[in-house]
């Protein structure tokens, strides 16, 4: 079993009895519901500009160390629902493991949803699919309705009309959600859990104080231009609006390969030299999936990480096979299947390349 599953499943059957006995209130019928909007389609059939636009996450809550808090960072309370194919999950997997979360199934247990996002959205496995698949979660037993991710939107919210994203951290006493923004979830691990944490695990944080500005700049840009920006040229039914965001997303690439140039140059191997930095961890997810996916999937396909960006191509090998919180959590199955084969307006056949081969090169550095 890949690492990063050994303690995903145990309190499946504790949310169980959770949902069970959410679902006897009167959100019950909100499970019957379903989004305004279909879910595969990234862009209205009707829009002018035929530009991608990313919604705003609902929910904003903050677990807290504080115990007079809504949201007391406490054992066994909190659940994490993601995807291995979504990037903006992706990070949180690798924070939880960078700051031991892991090792503690009653801290923040992690659940997977199945890699193929279809009309009613992400799914829990069925018994066939985890029998097959065993990383996946399957739904909670004996809940009536909670087959999707969207019935725990619409638990928490009968009047939920956004997307059912992920990732999801989930309050199995309130039998509510917590948060389902990535930027502010990974900042929560960094510290609010601290106090529960082996001595080794506790202060670690890839947001310090003095590099705080430098990290929210890098950030911003490189959300707009690249983390975003992939999708912006993949999700585009606009030639106009494809070519000015692909272009975006190289000059973001462009950008970032002279940043670490300049830090390889003086021995560091990260974005800010030799400190592991959010910025590296928010960027990592949408570089590991350049080349297997973004290139064709979205046609970002005016140059290539392995073959164009030597700078940005030796940072990233050096993460995937020197650092184990990246490449146990990098699914290149999930990944590669979910965007060819959930994105029909896309790829309507739903065919899988092949390529690029092997996912990842060696680190020959």
């Amino acid at each position: 079993m890949h690492p990063l599953f050994r303690r995903s499943l145990p309190s499946i059957q504790h949310l169980s009895s959770v949902f069970q006995l959410h679902l006897r209130t009167p959100t019950t019928r909100a499970l019957t519901m379903t989004a305004p909007s279909k879910i595969t389609d990234w862009v209205p059939t009707d829009s002018k500009t035929g530009e991608f636009k990313r919604s705003t996450s609902i929910f904003r809550n903050a677990l807290s160390s504080s115990l007079s808090s809504p949201f007391p960072a406490v054992s066994n309370r909190y659940h994490l629902f993601v995807s291995l194919a979504c990037p903006w999950a992706h990070r949180t997997l690798i924070v939880r493991k960078l700051k031991g979360l892991d090792a503690d199934p009653s801290l923040l247990p992690v659940s997977i949803v199945h890699w193929h996002m279809g009309t009613s959205g992400w799914h829990f496995a069925t018994a066939e699919e985890a029998a097959n698949n065993p990383e996946l979660a399957v739904a909670p037993e004996g809940v009536i309705g909670a087959r999707h991710l969207k019935d725990l939107y619409f638990a928490a919210s009968p009047d939920y009309a956004g997307r059912f994203t992920v990732p999801l951290v989930w309050d199995t006493q309130k039998g509510t959600i917590v948060n389902n923004e990535s930027a502010e979830i990974i900042r929560l691990m960094y510290t609010e859990f601290d106090g529960l944490l082996p001595a080794e695990n506790q202060g670690v944080t890839y947001y310090p104080e003095h590099l705080r500005a430098q990290i929210d700049e890098f950030n911003g840009w490189v959300y707009d231009g690249l983390n975003n920006g992939v999708y912006k040229s993949g999700f585009a039914t606009k030639q106009a609006a494809y070519e000015d965001a692909v272009t975006g997303v190289f000059a973001t690439l462009d950008r970032v390969e002279e940043i670490l140039a300049a830090s390889h140059a003086k021995g560091g191997r990260y974005i800010f030299g030799e400190q592991l930095t959010e910025a590296d961890i928010r960027l990592y997810p949408t570089v590991v999936r350049f080349d297997p996916v973004y290139v064709q999937h979205f046609k970002t396909n005016l140059k290539m990480i392995r073959h164009d960006y030597p700078h940005i191509h030796k940072w990233l090998r050096h993460l995937y096979w020197d650092i184990p919180a990246f490449k146990e959590t990098t699914n290149f199955e999930h990944i590669k299947k979910h965007y060819t084969m959930s994105h029909s307006q896309i790829n309507p056949h739903g065919i899988v390349p092949l390529g690029p081969v092997p996912d990842m090169l060696p680190n020959d550095e």
